[in-house]
């Protein structure tokens, strides 16, 4: 590839992308970056999703795979430069590949209308990479749905997409929706809506023995400083707790959501 042309650093496509670091402007364009060579794989196999492809040349000979499904795509692929991935690239060491991708975001009565059976609600969450790896634990437990209520964070910070490691791509997520509306939204699908709260009255493990854990069930989780309000907790169906069997003060978001997520998913197969 060494006699191909380079897209330049002035290149307004370079500057498009470019000013996708700013939510404002996804926002606008509804259009984000996914770095890397797995998000950009999973964005290459979702379709219509992935617009453009930024690629260095040695990783483009390295990741020829994902540079060809990308073209099958039909997205733009440019070579360029480091310096160009640099500037585009919101981590401090690019891995080679920057992709641009349309929103992927669905309506969240298309979610209900598709008969959850497990979900997850970040309520309040404003960390992105907390909300990426509670986007990636869903995944993992077989969850049917994300919903980001309108007081998280951005979905489509770049560093909520490089914590979720490409599930952005795999499970439907909902965005922007106030969290009353969808607790009642969860509630009217035929749902249990728990909250996961360390000062929760119920216990997940006994939870679990009373075999209340196998019908359809959103969890709520809250923000990682103070976790839900007591106006939040009261339009649940339970507060519940994780254990904590040793000496831990308490758990973090993204463990105490894998440890919920996971406890309703191996319910839910027994009961089935």
């Amino acid at each position: 590839m060494g006699d191909v042309e380079l897209i330049s650093s002035r290149s307004q496509r370079v500057g498009a992308a470019r000013r996708l670091a700013r939510r404002n402007f996804r926002g606008k364009e509804r259009l984000f970056l996914a770095e890397g060579p797995q998000a950009v794989r999973e964005a290459a196999g979702h379709r219509e999703t992935l617009v453009e492809l930024f690629v260095t040349v040695e990783a483009a000979e390295r990741y020829a795979d994902i540079v060809g499904a990308a073209r099958d795509a039909g997205a733009r692929v440019h070579l360029a430069d480091e310096s160009v991935i640099a500037d585009i690239s919101t981590t401090v060491t690019p891995q080679g590949l920057v992709g641009v991708c349309r929103f992927l975001d669905r309506p969240f009565a298309e979610i209900l209308a598709a008969g959850p059976k497990l979900v997850a609600v970040l309520a309040n969450v404003r960390d992105p990479g907390n909300a990426g790896t509670v986007l990636r634990c869903a995944d993992a437990a077989g969850a049917d749905a994300v919903v980001f209520t309108d007081a998280s964070v951005d979905l489509y910070n770049p560093k909520a997409v490089r914590a979720s490691v490409g599930s952005h791509f795999h499970l439907p997520v909902a965005v922007g929706v106030p969290v009353e509306q969808a607790v009642a939204g969860l509630r009217d699908a035929g749902v249990r809506v728990l909250a996961a709260d360390g000062a929760g009255s119920a216990d997940l493990d006994e939870e679990l023995d009373r075999g209340t854990m196998g019908v359809p069930t959103a969890w709520l989780f809250g923000n990682e400083a103070w976790g839900l309000p007591e106006e939040t907790r009261a339009l649940t169906d339970a507060v519940v707790r994780v254990p904590i069997h040793g000496r831990a003060e308490s758990l973090n978001l993204a463990t105490a959501a894998a440890v919920c997520l996971y406890a309703s998913a191996r319910a839910q197969r027994t009961a089935s």
